[in-house]
């Protein structure tokens, strides 16, 4: 078996685990009002990599530390920003046991998250809650060169919703020169658009911000935190401005802050069902996101092809 990248490169289907936040508050983690998932790590580390440990055995290739909520303007708000560096080097830290403990007959990668996440009641939701720009910059700087020196082998962007802080947060992953992954949320408007997730105000069309963003920089786009139902349009958007391997990590369930609602979640025959749909349509890498857990995520390594489709770009 080859490297990730080589796998990459070579066409092969490739395993992402699933739901970080939503897994952990399911085994009974309490959620944070203002830091959502990420004061786990401190409070029950066991809790953060026996799911690791549960993903990988379910046959994930790449694991996602809890640090999707953990830049300094986050946690702060939660009256943790003396923990900043402890939270994200100890989340690496678990995944990385996680990965020695039961995964040394095969390589397992260990990505780092960054978001656009905002503290407080508004939680995902834009404008709210933004931190002011070179605030929001520096904590992505330091977030990203926290992961860094902890070890992971890729980043993976998360919910990119806006031009600015979507921009400095990848401006700053790039600049570390590991592999950038670059997920965005998205769903269908009205008029039956596709724009990005959670910008109730005012829908920003997905294909008016996709170019920006990728010239940025990053190896594989995805789309993530979206509606099963949502993600071919947003496939669609995706393949008429992106020729490299794309990645898909759908969400199941409704968000209300602090927590995620597990109503109406998909079973794990019908999202592999779905799964192999994107597969067959050029998307090389699949799992998980909100509400998605092992169980998902072993019914795609049983069901899924071993090689992604040839995608029909415009």
């Amino acid at each position: 078996m080859g490297t990730l990248n080589e796998r990459i490169e070579a066409g092969e289907v490739i395993i992402l685990d699933g739901a970080i936040g939503t897994e952990l508050e399911r085994r009974g983690a309490p959620m944070n009002t203002e830091a959502w998932c990420a004061r786990v790590t401190q409070d029950t580390p066991d809790l953060v990599r026996e799911m690791h440990e549960d993903y990988i055995r379910a046959g994930a290739d790449v694991i996602t530390a809890n640090t999707f909520s953990a830049a300094r303007h986050v946690l702060e708000a939660a009256g943790l920003g003396d923990a900043v560096a402890e939270i994200n080097t100890r989340a690496v830290e678990l995944a990385q046991e996680a990965r020695d403990r039961v995964a040394a007959d095969r390589p397992i990668a260990v990505a780092g998250s960054i978001s656009t996440y905002v503290s407080g009641n508004s939680g995902f939701q834009h404008p709210q809650g933004k931190p002011p720009p070179e605030q929001a910059r520096a904590a992505f700087r330091e977030q990203a060169g926290l992961l860094v020196e902890a070890g992971v082998d890729l980043l993976v962007m998360e919910l990119l919703m806006d031009w600015e802080m979507a921009s400095a947060a990848m401006e700053e992953a790039v600049a570390t020169g590991l592999p950038v992954w670059v997920g965005f949320g998205c769903r269908m408007a009205g008029d039956g658009e596709t724009v990005l997730m959670h910008n109730r105000g005012t829908d920003i069309p997905f294909a008016g911000l996709i170019d920006s963003i990728l010239n940025i920089g990053g190896s594989v786009v995805g789309v993530m935190h979206t509606k099963v139902d949502d993600i071919s349009p947003a496939l669609e958007v995706v393949f008429e401005h992106w020729s490299g391997p794309v990645c898909v990590y759908a969400e199941s369930g409704d968000f209300v802050t602090p927590n995620w609602q597990f109503d109406d979640i998909i079973t794990p025959e019908d999202h592999a069902e779905k799964a192999a749909a994107w597969v067959e349509s050029g998307v090389q890498i699949v799992g998980g996101c909100c509400g998605i857990n092992p169980e998902h995520i072993a019914e795609l390594k049983q069901r899924l092809p071993s090689h992604a489709g040839t995608p029909r770009r415009a």
